[in-house]
């Protein structure tokens, strides 16, 4: 069973005027327009981001154990 929900939209008039001439021109309605349309947009949020790699570098390593708490406190107080 397929439901369908009724609802107002505020659009613009030339956003209205440009729907209403596609629509005519691909012989479907203005809610199938704006249903694609919507859509493509969720659809395209959801693609996952290339993100660039997180830079790497060697810190030279630890200048204390930090298991050690005496060496810890020490390494602290004398900073």
């Amino acid at each position: 069973m397929v439901l369908h929900m009724k609802t107002t939209l505020k659009i613009d008039d030339a956003v209205m005027a440009e729907l209403k001439q596609e629509a005519a021109r691909q012989q479907r309605t203005m809610s199938e327009l704006v249903e694609t349309a919507l859509r493509s947009l969720f659809r395209s949020q959801k693609q996952p981001v290339d993100l660039t790699p997180l830079p790497v570098f060697h810190s030279g390593g630890a200048l204390v154990d930090i298991a050690d708490r005496d060496a810890l406190y020490q390494a602290m107080e004398g900073r």
